[in-house]
């Protein structure tokens, strides 16, 4: 073989990266394997515990309630409040923790979160027009708990006991008479979410 020959096969030698660039690639890495594997942890204890607060005044304003639009208003209300309390309490913790809020255990908390959420909110149209409301307490407590034991999953692991105590108290809520609707209610909505949000708070950093 020619030399010529010899040195077309030889193998091209790639200068070696710099040190800085080697670490930033390693650093890079770690940090996308840690997001992929880890957890959400932004979940706000005294941001549910608040939610808890204001679930007990909705009970006890809609157990106050004649006209069943009225009744349900009331929850409608309670649950937009909740809801936007909920995110905001969420994102000023992950900002002091310093997660991003499009971190993959984030993505992942939501997709998993979500659906059950959104199934609650047709069901309430379905059930609300087929006159079927003694049904909508027991239908959200069961889709809240489902979709805090799936969200749950990729959270601290108090969340999701958090869900099966809901879906717990929604088989009471299907069981009973409709009478015990809004106590039971005030119960999860309120009660648990103030218990479990200051375990949360104590426990995960607030």
């Amino acid at each position: 073989m020619s030399r010529l020959h010899a040195n077309r096969l030889r193998p091209v030698e790639m200068p070696p990266l710099p040190a800085e660039e080697r670490a930033a690639g390693h650093l890079r890495f770690i940090r996308q394997t840690l997001e992929r594997a880890g957890s959400f942890t932004a979940v706000s204890g005294w941001g549910q515990a608040a939610v808890g607060a204001i679930g007990l005044a909705a009970g006890f304003v809609a157990n106050r309630q004649e006209d069943p639009a009225a009744w349900l208003a009331t929850w409608l209300v309670s649950a937009i409040v909740c809801t936007s309390l909920a995110a905001v309490a969420m994102r000023r913790k992950a900002v002091r923790l310093g997660i991003p809020m499009v971190s993959g255990p984030a993505r992942r908390f939501a997709l998993a979160f979500t659906p059950p959420l959104v199934t609650g909110a047709v069901l309430t149209v379905v059930l609300y027009r087929a006159g079927l409301l003694q049904h909508l307490p027991g239908m959200w407590l069961l889709l809240f708990g489902t979709a805090l034991v799936t969200g749950g999953a990729m959270s601290v692991n108090v969340v999701p006991v958090m869900g099966l105590c809901f879906m717990l108290t929604s088989v009471a809520a299907f069981l009973l008479p409709a009478t015990w609707g809004d106590i039971l209610m005030a119960a999860g909505f309120g009660g648990l979410n103030l218990v479990f949000g200051i375990i949360i708070a104590v426990k995960h950093g607030g």
